[in-house]
């Protein structure tokens, strides 16, 4: 709950690299941070927007959470606040002319036991940019930003109908699956590398920065499934409770950026959605209403809605990403 002054947010549990804030009772736009870029510097997983500064929004990352200034999209008076954390955690540098890694130098932080990095890069405005990625296995989501100048949200992700050569999506919109015809990725990521065309790279010099993911049993996954549209939904199996899932649609129905976690509702119906492309507060947009959701299972996830808007329409493609609190072992069955 934001006090419209300074305050440390602690209980995470870790110190973070990679924090994500939302309010969930007003219109604010959605804040990201990660400590490559640096503290006060966020981007929008809704806008287009470059990287901005300002010295009163997230201020530090701490040993058990991290600290915020007073600006409404952070700490308003009595707003109140969702803030999703993944830590990395191990300083990352590859200079390629070197190591022979890549062709583009790259640096950030990396936790490969978890499966995440945070990689920066700068254009070279050419096809086939390779960046060392870290992870040690080939990443299954990389979502990719500019820091420098505008630019939409570019995302690959290793699942069925989802083609490296030429596909890929955005954050920024509520759109389905894109063609960019070789110009986006262009390949596939490996264990070592992620490949850029010119449809990401863009302008010389311009710099980016890129979050990458790979899926790790009893922790994390990317996936995909196939609605049904009927209230009685798809149960897609994970191998772990989750804590956190993220859907989009990737069909004709397309859709928004659900998000759900155990949180903000500990208990099933998991009815408390944001929408990662929409500024609006919990639950506020028309696509589904609160009484609309999933149930977060010991081994899982299930829709319980029949509604395309939900992401459960008959016969189209979703993907996801889940992650768990902690491995499946240790989890308590709902």
């Amino acid at each position: 709950t934001g006090n419209g002054s300074t305050q440390g947010i602690t209980g995470v549990g870790f110190q973070p690299d990679f924090t994500w804030i939302k309010r969930q009772n007003d219109t604010n736009y959605h804040n990201l941070y990660d400590s490559v870029r640096g503290v006060t510097k966020w981007m929008e997983s809704n806008t287009a927007t470059a990287e901005q500064t300002g010295a009163n929004r997230l201020t530090a990352f701490n040993s058990d959470g991290f600290s915020v200034g007073s600006d409404h999209p952070v700490n308003q008076n009595t707003g109140l606040y969702t803030a999703w954390n993944w830590r990395a955690g191990t300083a990352f540098s590859n200079d390629a002319s070197s190591t022979s890694v890549g062709n583009v130098d790259s640096a950030g932080s990396v936790n490969a036991d978890v499966g995440f990095s945070i990689i920066a890069k700068t254009n070279t405005g050419n096809d086939n940019q390779t960046v060392a990625h870290g992870l040690g296995v080939a990443p299954d989501l990389i979502i990719i930003k500019n820091k420098s100048v505008a630019g939409s949200w570019v995302i690959g992700y290793n699942t069925a109908g989802f083609n490296w050569a030429n596909d890929y999506i955005q954050f920024d919109t509520g759109g389905e699956k894109g063609d960019g015809s070789g110009t986006v990725f262009g390949a596939a990521p490996t264990s070592t590398v992620f490949t850029t065309g010119s449809g990401i790279n863009g302008t010389n010099g311009v710099t980016q920065i890129a979050y990458c993911f790979a899926s790790v049993d009893g922790f994390s996954k990317v996936g995909s499934y196939t609605g049904n549209g009927n209230a009685d939904g798809p149960f897609v199996y994970l191998g772990f409770r989750p804590a956190f899932v993220i859907l989009k649609g990737i069909s004709a129905d397309g859709g928004g950026w659900m998000m759900y976690d155990n949180t903000r509702i500990p208990y099933n119906l998991n009815s408390a959605k944001l929408i990662a492309n929409i500024a609006e507060g919990e639950n506020a947009n028309a696509a589904g209403g609160s009484s609309l959701g999933v149930d977060f299972l010991s081994n899982g996830f299930k829709h319980r809605n029949d509604s395309g808007a939900n992401h459960n329409t008959n016969g189209n493609i979703y993907i996801y990403m889940a992650f768990a609190e902690q491995p499946f072992k240790y989890a308590n069955a709902r």
